[in-house]
Formats: C-alpha cells, sequence, structure tokens
C-alpha cells in the first residue's frame, strides 16, 4: 500500500437520533442526516432543529462531523422554508450542507456561508469539469454520481486540485434512475421522488395489458427469469478495499437513512474495521475479509453488486425474482442505561431462553442465552412482545450502552445465494 495514501472519511447514514448515535459510537467518522423539509428521504424520521443541535453536540464530542441534506430539486414554494431552515442551521453549525439546487446554493452561501456546502450526487456529478466548476464556486467537495467507475473516479482525482474532496458511495441501495433523477414515482402515484417523496415503483411487479382485453395481466418476463424489472441489487464494495483506496475517493459514503440501528451498526462497524485494517497491515484485511463479508450480511440486504465500479453493470446486477430483501438477523434493540441499570426499548418480540447474540463496537459478537426479562415495574416476563416496551433483559454478561441484541433467522437452510 502506498505510504501516502490518506485514510478516506467513513460516511455514515442517520434516519434518527438514535441511528446517528450509534453510528459514531461503531466507527463513523461523520454522519449525514435530513431535517424535517428539504430533504430526499422525507419517509425516514428525520429531524427536528433540537434534534439535530442535540445530534451535532453529540457527534463533535465524540470527534466526529455532522453533514446535513437539503438536497431536493426546489419548487418556488421550497425557497422561503428553506431560507428558514438555512438561519436555523446558522445558529447549529453542522459541519456541512448537502446541496443539489443552484437555488438553494447560492440562498446558503449568502445566509450561512461558514458552513461549507457538499454537492449531491442527484447534480450528476459524472467528470472532472463539473468539479471543477463547483470547485471555482468555493466548493471543496463533491459527490460523485454512481454511475462512475474506479477508473473515472481515478482521472477525477488527477485532474482536480488536491484540496478538492470526492465522496463516493460504497454501500447500500442502488437506484434504477440515473444518480436517482427518478420521475416514476411521481407519474404513477404522484409523490415527487425528486422531492423527498419516492414509493419505490422500481420494486414493484409489473404485468403488460393490452389495449382491447382490459383486466388480461399477461406477465412481463426479462430473459425468462421474472418481471422485476428495475429491481438493483445493493451496493458492496467490501471485498474491494485495496482497489478503493488506489481509486483516491476522500469520503466512502453507506446509503441507508432509511434502515435501522442494527444496519447502521453493523454496516459501520464492518467497513471500519476494514479500513483500519487495511491502513494497519493489508495481509490483515485479506486475512479477516471472510469476517466483514460475514457482516454485512447479518443485516437486512438485498443481494449485492459492485454497481458501476468496475465498468457498466449487466443483468446479474438486477435481480428479476422478486424484491425480496435478505434477512439473516432480527434486530431486537440496543442497550441503553439508566442510572447505570442497562434496558433496552424492544424492537422485535423474544423471549426467556432464546439463543442471542450480543454485537460490540469493538467487533466482539457474543453468544448469549435470555436468563431473564422484566418490566419497568419490575414483574418477570415469558417474553417481550409489544414495541418499544422498555424491557430489563438478563443476558448473563454485562451489558453496555450501545450493545446492539440481534438474533439469527431460524431457517432450515440459507434461501439465498449471495455475490
Amino acid at each position: 500500500m502506498d505510504e501516502k495514501k490518506k485514510k478516506p472519511e467513513l460516511l455514515v447514514p442517520a434516519g434518527s437520533l438514535e441511528n446517528l448515535k450509534t453510528a459514531i459510537i461503531y466507527g463513523a467518522d461523520a454522519v449525514y442526516l435530513g431535517g424535517e423539509s428539504l430533504s430526499l428521504r422525507a419517509g425516514a424520521k428525520n429531524f427536528s432543529m433540537p434534534e439535530i443541535r442535540e445530534g451535532v453536540t453529540f457527534a463533535h464530542a465524540q470527534g466526529a462531523k455532522v453533514y446535513v441534506a437539503a438536497n431536493i430539486f426546489a419548487h418556488n414554494a421550497d425557497l422561503r422554508p428553506a431560507l428558514k431552515f438555512f438561519l436555523l442551521l446558522k445558529n447549529i453549525q453542522p459541519d456541512a450542507l448537502i446541496i443539489s439546487d443552484p437555488g438553494l446554493f447560492s440562498m446558503a452561501q449568502e445566509v450561512c456561508p461558514e458552513i461549507p456546502v457538499h454537492i449531491s450526487t442527484q447534480a450528476n456529478n459524472t467528470n472532472y469539469g463539473t468539479y471543477l466548476f463547483w470547485h471555482k464556486q468555493g466548493v471543496k467537495r463533491v459527490v460523485s454520481a454512481r454511475e462512475l467507475s474506479l477508473t473515472e473516479l481515478r482521472e477525477i482525482r488527477a485532474n482536480i486540485p488536491e484540496d478538492m474532496e470526492i465522496e463516493t458511495f460504497v454501500h447500500g441501495a442502488m437506484c434504477v434512475s440515473y444518480s436517482g433523477r427518478c420521475l416514476l414515482s411521481n407519474v404513477l402515484t404522484g409523490r415527487d421522488a425528486n422531492r423527498g417523496a419516492c414509493t419505490h415503483p422500481c420494486r414493484w411487479k409489473y404485468h403488460l395489458v393490452e389495449e382491447t382485453r382490459p383486466g388480461e395481466y399477461m406477465p412481463v418476463f426479462e430473459d425468462e427469469r421474472g418481471t422485476y424489472l428495475y429491481n438493483s441489487r445493493d451496493l458492496c464494495m467490501i471485498e474491494h478495499v485495496p482497489e478503493l483506496v488506489e481509486a483516491g475517493p476522500d469520503s466512502w459514503k453507506i446509503e441507508g437513512r432509511m434502515k435501522t440501528a442494527l444496519y447502521v451498526a453493523t454496516v459501520t462497524r464492518a467497513y471500519r474495521q476494514a479500513i483500519d485494517d487495511y491502513f494497519e497491515d493489508p495481509e490483515k484485511y485479506y486475512r479477516k475479509l471472510p469476517w466483514y463479508q460475514e457482516e454485512v450480511r447479518k443485516c437486512t440486504t438485498r443481494r449485492f453488486t459492485t454497481g458501476f465500479f468496475f465498468g457498466k453493470p449487466g443483468a446479474e446486477a438486477q435481480t428479476y425474482e422478486d424484491s425480496t430483501y435478505c434477512k439473516e438477523y432480527i434486530y431486537l434493540g440496543t442497550i441503553e442505561l439508566e442510572e447505570e441499570r442497562p434496558f433496552l426499548r424492544q424492537k422485535n418480540k423474544f423471549s426467556l431462553g432464546e439463543q442471542l447474540e450480543l454485537m460490540r463496537p469493538d467487533g466482539t459478537n457474543l453468544p448469549v442465552t435470555v436468563q431473564g426479562l422484566t418490566d419497568e415495574d419490575g414483574n418477570a416476563l415469558e417474553s417481550a412482545p409489544h414495541p418499544a416496551q422498555k424491557i430489563y433483559p438478563d443476558l448473563g454478561v454485562p451489558l453496555r450502552e450501545y450493545d446492539v441484541l440481534r438474533r439469527r433467522e431460524q431457517k432450515e437452510e440459507d434461501e439465498h445465494e449471495h455475490s
């Protein structure tokens, strides 16, 4: 490995305050989040202004950064709320704003010029000329389009100033439309994907109807494998850390502001260890590669692809048979502390006697057995069936804040191949 190579930033999604804290504790250098407006993930829980302030305070205390997404394609009606949003953020001082719309970019520059702007992938940043244009506007980071190969990223890196940063998606869901500029949701449901309200019609099952035979639904086949024409696999580059390092992106971005804390903890920890291990000793990275691969499959994902990094993907990058997720582990909750007493807010049902796994930020996975459960009033429980119920578990080991409890799905055999 070239000793001059700088360790990349690991940038992780935060769809909620819980996920923000989990991401940082499990190894994120920075997180990105959306407020209650202007974000392309309107379906996420998103952050109120007090939550953004709390998140920024927490992150900065841990030495991490917070970037706030304001990356919708704004209509006239969005401009006044945007002005208010930027004025409020000026008092909070996140580490950057993620913007794609030139009008919002100009407004942010006027209202809060001290907050850096990162140009969103939604702006279709596919060449070094675009990067140079934004550099002249004072921008120091641009998020690359997902349609770029490693070769193209290397060429961009070679043709932009050293102080300009490339941010690149390395893991998570892929959009079938070019850099996410999709009109399908708007046409079919009236919900605008470019303003944060995507209904994901690319994951739906389609049939063909002939005009003179209404009500007759004929399946649409793609190479006789199924009818899910637009259903992309999830991006995963955990096996290609050396190639990513060599290509030169400064920030490695994980997708998933709609995902659970289990996804955030699992994927963040795997990439954190893969990056650190590679920079410590490439041989250590290669020895542990099976562990990283196994870990990223322990949260809810689709089957994997390397996207456009090694050239334009073919049919193998789509899943035609169905639109379901591979779900090897179930998220049960994250340990919190109340007067030093550990508890969790139950996310999925579990019971006395069950065999579970406790994951920790340091990479430890502890097999545990549920030896006892009590509620807030000290009543003994046989199981934890109520969502968000406050549970005090006895797992036979000392529990730490931010330990994540998960359970392997019980199946006779794995139903899904991974690639």
